[in-house]
């Protein structure tokens, strides 16, 4: 499967553009702005697309379901809870909020429009007991939940034609796995890392999002080396690594002649780790590129610093693509920690806009609006028997979804997890943004190109960051930083 994702690297190789303006100059660094035309280009792009429906529902039915609770059933910080996960739903920069109001859909009336048309009747009502369900579960319910979920499982299928139905039949599965693990005591799954590193690629070749995490990633990490003689490369969670054969290409053709590359790899399984460092050997030497591969078979937060072999004079770089399919770095504030003491020259952060911190209510409220735009975004093009979506789906979305609902959380893990963790870098005296260049929108507007406009994905540029989203909800942030003491 590797192979074959290398093979096709040369196809968007001219995508990631050399180094042309001194943002390294921290002083001076300012965010890019996009000219007045191409600003409207980006916002037309959604103009005549019909708004995410069964995400839009999901946040207003949840408003009302809460609303509808009687106090004593309802603790008080699971309602501030709520009211955050609604608060956090609520788009960011460009991302317009959903439109508030009256909810519940209407009966079909002569002369009067439907309001939700692509909801059908069983749609509705069930995501209504899929919520009731949730709300179960946090007050520790457990045996009306179990009852709800019997009944959601008889009913909802991973293969039906209604986004809906799938999204419910996924979230269902998770919140039996939590009621059964809330019995019986915390279970960890055990995972097929093949299987997630394949549906991976797949989902690479059919939607724009790990694309577009890649290539405007590399961008930055390519302006970060300009000119650098020995560079380093230290990938959180590098799987099948298909992201780095572009960056190589360009590193091995620049006119001041190609640096030494070094990359330390961290992933959960040595087989396939080393698999990976002979992939990009050989790729690097046919390029001429001097390179080196160290695999670490361990989570990035759980090493000791002197575990990454890092050389005097190296330019580092960092890079993590953020993903719910298990937890890859370990505890978040020994994450931190490691990034503070190696001090790279850039940290490129690519971030579902997802938070893994908060109650059971904040996880579910949010993944649940999450989740159904990303279902949403799939069938918006794929036909509800297409073997890659179902890939997608089953190895993917559902695998993170069971994670945030069904093993993750604070409570289970006994750590707490960044909401957001450029904000945890803006907050500490030692990162500093660094914005993202005109020739990161570039490479983002390019991979855009590839979709047709009415596939509805869309691309903000804001705060340093880039944003790519389906229609209303932003879905990927990328951003990248640097340490005040970087070499």
């Amino acid at each position: 499967m590797m192979k074959g994702g290398f093979e096709v690297v040369h196809a968007t190789l001219d995508m990631i553009q050399p180094h042309r303006e001194p943002i390294w100059d921290f002083t001076a660094a300012t965010v890019n702005s996009i000219p007045r035309q191409q600003q409207h280009t980006l916002e037309a792009r959604c103009v005549h697309s019909e708004r995410n429906e069964l995400s839009e529902w999901v946040e207003h039915v949840t408003k009302q379901l809460i609303g509808d609770m009687p106090a004593e059933n309802m603790e008080t910080d699971h309602r501030s809870s709520l009211h955050a996960a609604e608060t956090s739903m609520a788009c960011e920069d460009n991302f317009p909020p959903s439109l508030l109001g009256d909810f519940m859909p209407r009966k079909t009336v002569a002369g009067e429009e439907v309001q939700w048309k692509s909801l059908d009747e069983q749609g509705l009502s069930l995501i209504t007991l899929l919520l009731e369900c949730a709300v179960a579960i946090s007050i520790d319910n457990l045996g009306e939940a179990h009852r709800m979920l019997l009944e959601l499982t008889q009913m909802a299928s991973p293969y039906a034609v209604s986004c809906a139905e799938r999204v419910v039949a996924y979230f269902a599965k998770a919140m039996s796995s939590r009621v059964i693990n809330s019995w019986l005591g915390i279970c960890s799954p055990l995972i097929n890392f093949k299987s997630v590193h394949c549906a991976f690629q797949v989902f690479n070749n059919i939607s724009p999002f790990i694309k577009f995490a890649h290539f405007t990633s590399n961008q930055a990490i390519l302006e970060a080396f300009h000119r650098r003689d020995r560079v380093h490369i230290i990938d959180l969670d590098i799987m099948q690594g298909l992201q780095w054969p572009a960056l190589f290409h360009i590193l091995a053709t620049r006119m001041e002649g190609p640096p030494h590359v070094s990359m330390t790899g961290f992933g959960s399984s040595m087989e396939l780790l080393v698999e990976t460092g002979k992939q990009l050997s050989n790729f690097a030497k046919r390029l001429g590129m001097s390179f080196e591969f160290h695999p670490i078979a361990k989570k990035f937060g759980e090493i000791d610093v002197t575990a990454v072999q890092l050389r005097r004079g190296e330019t580092l770089a960092v890079h993590w693509l953020q993903h719910s399919l298990y937890d890859a770095t370990g505890p978040d504030w020994k994450t931190m920690r490691l990034i503070e003491q190696l001090a790279p020259r850039v940290i490129t952060l690519v971030e579902q806009d997802l938070s893994h911190g908060g109650s059971f209510l904040d996880r579910f409220v949010g993944s649940l609006h999450y989740y159904s735009t990303m279902f949403d975004s799939l069938g918006a093009y794929l036909p509800a028997d297409d073997p890659n979506r179902h890939r997608i789906e089953h190895c993917l979305l559902h695998r993170e979804i069971n994670n945030i609902l069904a093993i993750g959380g604070p409570a289970r893990s006994g750590e707490e997890k960044f909401k957001q963790w450029r904000s945890e870098l803006a907050a500490r005296n030692c990162f500093l943004q660094v914005p993202m260049s005109s020739n990161s929108m570039a490479q983002a507007q390019l991979i855009l190109n590839m979709f047709p406009p009415a596939h509805g994905y869309r691309l903000v540029q804001g705060d340093g960051t880039l944003r790519l989203g389906w229609k209303d909800t932003s879905l990927f942030t990328a951003s990248a930083w640097t340490s005040h003491s970087s070499r």
